[in-house]
């Protein structure tokens, strides 16, 4: 059975620093390209950032150069470090497969429905 599980989420103050993680088991990242996502309270979900299988990474504008994608050598985990956290990045954060923009609002609600997601807080 193939899983996803994310975690390390917590509350921390403005300009803290947390480190998600999300580890595969029965697969591992070397076909799909996998990404972060997040929904906010009252925000559409949005794709934080994603990580290709060649190690190449993307973040959307808001938090590139604080927010660092990375994965194992295994390929069985990958990783956020989010740094210089904001109240804006206070959402639920989760992790899966890297998806079209036009069907990753479906992808947030079937994620949150399987109790999916790690919460992240960050207090001003």
């Amino acid at each position: 059975e193939m899983q996803l599980k994310e975690s390390g989420g917590g509350s921390v103050e403005a300009g803290g620093s947390l480190r998600l993680s999300c580890t595969a088991s029965g697969f591992t990242f070397d076909v799909p390209d996998m990404a972060w996502y997040r929904q906010g309270p009252g925000k559409e979900c949005e794709k934080v950032s994603s990580i290709r299988t060649d190690g190449s990474t993307w973040s959307v504008d808001s938090v590139e150069g604080r927010f660092t994608t990375s994965q194992n050598n295994a390929k069985n985990a990958m990783f956020l470090q989010m740094n210089s956290l904001e109240p804006a990045d206070t959402a639920m954060y989760y992790c899966a497969g890297d998806h079209t923009p036009s069907t990753v609002v479906k992808l947030c609600n079937a994620l949150r429905s399987w109790g999916q997601g790690t919460q992240v807080t960050v207090s001003s």
